[in-house]
């Protein structure tokens, strides 16, 4: 059977970690952690997702001074139906989802 482009096991991994806490804005690097999605791969899933409408993005400023904005996302209601079409996909796969 085929997949669609956006339901590779990383991508599933991203929504899945958001999903867990649909309400809370996520920054890249604890999504890394939590997925153990490298940074290069992940900011492409990232920004695909939130073009799609998956995901929300926002620029959140800096906690220390001198660093610089970061991006945070939270997960949509569409991110959210989505994710629940594939869940055959995701037992398919059998991901070690934390």
């Amino acid at each position: 059977m085929p997949r669609a482009h956006d339901t590779s096991e990383p991508t599933l991994r991203v929504l899945h970690a958001l999903a867990a806490q649909p309400d809370s804005w996520h920054h890249g690097y604890p999504i890394s952690k939590t997925t153990g999605i490298k940074s290069g791969s992940l900011y492409p899933i990232l920004i695909r997702l939130s073009e799609r409408g998956y995901l929300e993005s926002r620029w959140e400023p800096s906690e220390k001074e001198g660093r610089p904005a970061r991006h945070a996302y939270r997960i949509t209601a569409s991110g959210q139906q989505f994710l629940r079409e594939q869940a055959v996909l995701l037992q398919t796969l059998q991901l070690r989802l934390l």
